[in-house]
């Protein structure tokens, strides 16, 4: 065996070796499209436990997206900049979410009991509930975002919705049980209520940082929204999957931006 790094014979590569580095790497692997290594074999529970750190990785998301709204801002009309700054956080994360939120419009549009909405969840092929739910989350996210005064509020914005709406996900796993004995919902683990508050105020001081002190109707806004994707979910899919989780940050993310832009309104 050589020392060439293209050998297939050589071990991935290291993963950061702090247990808060290993948090990072999950989420970010998780949530993003980064090329990262591959840690191998995660220990039980890992996922759930990285989740405390996902409003980092969403600010890291919504920053990218939102450098591409400040510098388009400034060359395109509004609408056009914001339809690239939400297409920019589409390609970093993979339509992770939107898959979510698809999927689950379509089992909630399905008729039937539970075991025929979660059957239609995991069709691979997108209904009419699915495409329009897609319609509405991107429209909605980019007409907000493009009623932004300036590049730089559009940033602050987007960091503030895509960490508080990802801050959301373990909190909903707290009030949830998994719908399903398998999937991703049900791997993930459990995080406990130390990492859903973590998550949340590391959320929470994010979205100040933002949105200063314009934040708090924002974030009751995303919370309610939340909120009633959760009690739909109990009603008619007894919980969670990791569809409807995804569902959760993206109707949470929209539902901010909308009163955001009533803020600057």
């Amino acid at each position: 065996m050589t020392n060439d790094a293209s050998s297939p014979d050589l071990p991935p590569p290291p993963c950061p070796s702090t247990s808060l580095g290993s948090e990072l790497h999950l989420a970010c692997a998780f949530l993003t499209r980064l090329p990262l290594p591959d840690c191998g074999i995660l220990p039980a529970g890992a996922l759930a436990r990285s989740m405390r750190l996902f409003p980092l990785v969403g600010a890291g998301i919504g920053g990218v997206a939102g450098l591409v709204f400040a510098t388009m801002h400034a060359l395109l009309p509004p609408l056009p900049a914001a339809l690239l700054a939400v297409l920019a956080g589409v390609l970093a994360t993979g339509a992770l979410h939107e898959d979510g939120l698809a999927d689950t419009a379509d089992g909630l549009g399905a008729r039937g009991g539970r075991d025929k909405r979660l059957e239609v969840m995991r069709d691979s092929r997108t209904g009419a509930y699915g495409v329009l739910a897609l319609i509405f989350s991107v429209t909605l996210r980019a007409a907000t975002l493009a009623a932004a005064p300036t590049g730089w509020a559009g940033l602050g914005a987007l960091v503030a919705a895509a960490a508080w709406s990802r801050a959301l996900i373990p909190a909903a796993m707290q009030v949830m049980a998994p719908a399903r004995a398998d999937g991703l919902g049900a791997g993930a683990g459990t995080p406990d209520a130390t990492v859903a508050a973590t998550a949340a105020v590391l959320a929470l001081a994010l979205c100040f940082l933002g949105l200063g002190l314009g934040a708090p109707l924002p974030v009751l806004a995303a919370l309610a929204a939340a909120w009633g994707v959760v009690v739909l979910a109990r009603r008619t899919l007894g919980g969670f999957t990791g569809d409807v989780l995804g569902a959760i940050q993206q109707v949470a993310e929209a539902a901010m931006l909308l009163a955001v832009a009533g803020v600057w309104s």
